[in-house]
């Protein structure tokens, strides 16, 4: 596979509900020396930019709408010309930030995306909000799901447009039905894997997030 995975990790807020935490998020960048897709360009635009290098930004791809993923890519966006991809579910949260102008493109589950020889299925995976969606690239193994799974657990699901029997219902039949050693990288915190987290499935269910 000539594509290969990139990950970036930077530093910012997230803000929801009238409270403000401090995140840390990761920025995956799929592609090669020539072309790439960037998935929630988060916090550190210049950061974004210095590592695509150059590239040419065939998509930029939002797992949701929430602040702290998708406030710098009006910046990214000026710096790289990639249209910027979400999910139309998630398009109150993108207006808090963007009133003007619209994301690029509507993602719809089974949407693919294509970069260096490779291709991204968008999995579409509500619960953490209505618009959620993870990218399955099967040929590296891998699926990136923003905040709907987690090493430990689902995302969370105690704010607004947040529902926790969606989320479940995303992961039991989206996500832990791909096969057990798919790497799953996550919007914040380590990687896991299908196999590692599915166990827990029904822990999750019974503590309530």
């Amino acid at each position: 596979m000539a594509a290969r995975v990139e990950h970036l990790l930077t530093s910012g807020t997230f803000s929801l509900d009238g409270g403000t935490w401090d995140v840390d998020n990761n920025v995956w960048i799929i592609g090669d020396d020539t072309e790439c897709i960037v998935i929630d360009p988060a916090h550190n635009a210049a950061a974004v930019v210095e590592q695509i290098n150059g590239r040419q930004v065939r998509a930029i791809l939002l797992t949701h709408g929430h602040d702290d993923h998708i406030r710098a890519v009006g910046d990214v966006y000026d710096a790289v010309r990639g249209p910027i991809h979400l999910h139309p579910a998630d398009r109150m949260l993108w207006d808090q930030v963007y009133p003007d102008p619209a994301p690029d493109q509507d993602i719809k589950d089974g949407d693919e995306f294509t970069v260096a020889g490779v291709t991204l299925k968008a999995l579409h995976t509500p619960g953490h909000s209505p618009g959620s969606v993870s990218f399955y690239l099967e040929e590296a193994g891998t699926v990136f799901t923003g905040d709907t799974l987690f090493q430990g657990g689902p995302g969370a699901t105690g704010r607004s447009f947040s529902d926790f029997p969606t989320i479940i219902e995303s992961i039991r039949d989206r996500l832990l039905s791909l096969p057990a050693d798919t790497v799953v990288r996550p919007g914040h915190g380590d990687s896991t894997t299908v196999g590692a987290e599915a166990p827990s499935l029904d822990e999750w269910i019974a503590r309530g997030h």
